[in-house]
Order: C-alpha cells, then sequence, then structure tokens
C-alpha cells in the first residue's frame, strides 16, 4: 500500500497548502539566499579579521568546534526537530510537520526560488544563531583562554554553518545540477533522502552535514548504496 508520503496527489496538495499558508506574497527566495549568506560570510569575515599571531595550541580551536557542532546538529536534529519538546514547539513544527510534508523520500527537489522558504533557516532563526550562540560563546571562550579562540570559535561556528545550508538545499535541488551529482554530495544527498522516508526519518540519519554524529550513535542508515 503506498503511503499519503508517497503519493504525488498529497504532497501536492501539501504544497500548495504551505505556499499558500506560509510563504507571504512578498517573499523573494533570492532574497533569502542573499540574506543568508550575506550576513553569514560578513560575520565571518570579521571573526578571522580579528585573528592575530595565531599560535599552534590555539589552531586546535577549529577541529574541535567542528566536532562540538557536528554533534550539536545531530542531537538538535534528533531531539526537538523530531520530537516535541516544550518551548520548542516552533521547531518541531516547522521541521516534523512542515519541512519533512513539503519533502519526502519520492519528492526531494523544490519547484521554485519561493519554495526556498522550506528549506533555509528563517533570517529571525539566523541572527538568533549568530547573537544567542555564536557571539557568548565565542566571549566565553576568550574570556577563559584567548581572544584568538574566542574568534576562531565564532569563524568554524559560522563557516559550519553556512555549509550546511550550502548542503542542504543542494539535497533539495533537481538532479539536473551538476553540484548535485558530486560523488560526496551524491553520496551525503542519498543519506539525506533516506532520512526524508517517514518510516525512518524519528530514527537514522541526523545529520544534514557530516554522518560523525550518526556513526558514533549508531543512527547512520545506508539502504540505498
Amino acid at each position: 500500500m503506498t503511503s499519503a508520503a508517497e503519493n504525488p496527489g498529497v504532497v501536492r496538495a501539501y504544497r500548495e497548502e504551505y505556499r499558500r499558508d506560509h510563504v507571504p506574497p512578498h517573499y523573494r527566495g533570492a532574497l533569502h539566499l542573499l540574506f543568508t549568506f550575506g550576513i553569514g560570510s560578513s560575520a565571518l569575515v570579521l571573526c578571522v579579521s580579528q585573528l592575530a599571531d595565531v599560535q599552534p595550541l590555539e589552531w586546535l580551536a577549529v577541529p574541535l568546534t567542528f566536532l562540538y557542532v557536528n554533534l550539536a546538529e545531530y542531537w538538535g536534529h534528533r531531539g526537538p526537530m523530531h520530537h516535541k519538546r516544550r518551548g520548542l514547539g516552533l521547531v518541531y513544527e516547522r521541521h516534523t510537520r512542515q519541512h519533512h510534508r513539503f519533502f519526502t523520500h519520492v519528492a526531494m527537489p523544490l519547484d521554485s526560488l519561493r519554495d526556498l522558504r522550506a528549506v533555509l533557516f528563517p533570517p529571525l532563526l539566523m541572527i538568533f544563531f549568530i547573537t544567542t550562540f555564536a557571539l557568548p560563546a565565542a566571549l566565553l571562550l576568550a574570556s577563559f583562554t584567548s581572544s584568538n579562540v574566542g574568534w576562531l570559535f565564532g569563524a568554524t561556528s559560522l563557516a559550519y554553518f553556512l555549509n550546511y545550508e550550502v548542503l542542504h538545499l543542494v539535497y533539495h535541488l533537481p538532479a539536473r545540477y551538476a553540484v548535485a551529482r558530486w560523488p560526496l554530495v551524491g553520496r551525503l544527498r542519498q543519506l539525506h533522502q533516506d532520512h526524508h522516508d517517514p518510516r525512518l526519518m524519528a530514527q537514522y540519519n541526523f545529520n544534514i552535514t557530516y554522518p560523525i554524529g550518526d556513526r558514533l550513535f549508531g543512527t547512520l542508515y545506508r539502504g540505498q548504496e
């Protein structure tokens, strides 16, 4: 029996409903894209520009931050994005109830730039990420270690976030785009497509970028490889 997620008519109907109820008439996908990468890149350049005479030990902040953010991505996705938590209901609503109905394992590509509303982080969430996560943590690290460590944490976190947005966007591009067929991207894209199967989404493939957390915690599913 075909599930609702595998029925093209059901997916099309939900997409129309989402566009009507959640995409404002004035929304422009290109501006959303420009805002995300403009603000993110500007903040990243600011962090890098503040570095001065970085010592060998301070460079360890880069791989350690990368691992930390990867695990934060994993637990944030495995937790409140797929399991409703008090105070984080909007996160669950936007991800499980909206994103996973708009994009299913048999209907992954977006149809137009207006569908970026269902892919990219909202602008307010972008500002929230920078001001309440990256900046305070960077300042805290700087106060206990060095200013270089703080700036490296901020730069690495922002670079990871932008990488997340790029990869997630590519996963939802039509297959005719060459970048979607690059070997590494293709493998990651398949992992994400498997995650969009309703039978698997609450159990497997929670890393949107690199499946470090999934490997560590036994939630990596590679059924199509």
